[in-house]
């Protein structure tokens, strides 16, 4: 089986709609996806709906979080929620309080390129988000398509990154406690790309321990972000802690090169998942 356990569609930062998603999918070969789209659940009742037969889909969430460190800014990182109750209410009141902070960092974001002189208007920025929550990628779109920049690449290191002067923190969770919520609404939380240096700071093996013992299940070790020796080093790390280790693409569709299916997750990995979920089941035949 072939098994990409991190996907994004038009419901937050992907360019695919949940339809699309399923089609690439089936023209990837893939015979299981997750849908994980940026704190909200909103597409999957339209994966349910265009699910093609055959496939199965893991609904799931990407949780914007954060680690804490003395001192100094917490260490924003993503856990991955499978399979839990959507409908739980201290699960879903942190994703509209987690959508609702996502949408007010992006104004002030856009005020402040405004205030420098940007010529980047919040209605396109609006536009391009199209009712899906409103991040980073939706903003570093407008900047291309103003000029602004050459490539979303481009704009997220002239404008959108830690340092610049527009950029706004979001207020994520603390990820103890998004680990905890989402055991809680019956799901199975996966710490996602812990190693993916060139995005920033990461956290080091201790927070990793922690959250293993507050109920982490496992570490997305194959992702396009990780360098071998890091993949290499989360291996041990996993089997050290007991976690289990999964590998997924992170596909965004043409928001991002990476294509659907880069890496998987083994069998055996989505069996102990699925038979740890009380949540909600795979989307299946």
């Amino acid at each position: 089986m072939r098994i990409d356990l991190h996907t994004h569609s038009a419901r937050s930062d992907g360019t695919d709609t949940p339809a699309q998603l399923m089609a690439a999918a089936i023209a990837a070969g893939l015979d299981v996806i997750a849908l994980t789209d940026h704190d909200t659940t909103a597409g999957w009742s339209e994966v349910a709906a265009h699910r093609p037969s055959g496939l199965i889909v893991v609904p799931g969430v990407e949780l914007s979080c954060a680690s804490p460190v003395a001192g100094a800014h917490a260490i924003g990182v993503h856990l991955l929620g499978y399979l839990f109750d959507r409908e739980h209410p201290a699960f879903r009141a942190e994703r509209v309080r987690l959508r609702a902070s996502r949408f007010g960092r992006a104004e002030e974001m856009v005020r402040r390129m405004r205030a420098a002189g940007l010529p980047i208007e919040w209605e396109q920025v609006q536009e391009i988000a199209a009712g899906a929550p409103v991040g980073r990628p939706h903003m570093a779109l407008a900047l291309v398509r103003s000029g602004l920049a050459r490539t979303v690449d481009e704009a997220f290191s002239e404008h959108l990154n830690h340092g610049n002067p527009y950029y706004v923190r979001k207020a994520d969770v603390d990820v103890r406690d998004g680990v905890r919520l989402i055991r809680a609404a019956g799901g199975v939380p996966v710490l996602a790309h812990p190693l993916a240096r060139r995005r920033g700071r990461v956290v080091g093996d201790d927070v990793i321990a922690g959250l293993a013992t507050a109920g982490l299940f496992g570490l997305e070790v194959d992702h396009p972000d990780h360098l071998d020796e890091d993949r290499r080093h989360l291996r041990v790390l996993a089997h050290e802690l007991g976690l289990f280790c999964t590998g997924s693409s992170d596909y965004h569709g043409r928001n991002k090169p990476t294509p659907i299916g880069m890496c998987a997750t083994d069998p055996g990995v989505l069996d102990a998942i699925v038979g740890l979920a009380t949540g909600t089941p795979p989307y299946a035949d």
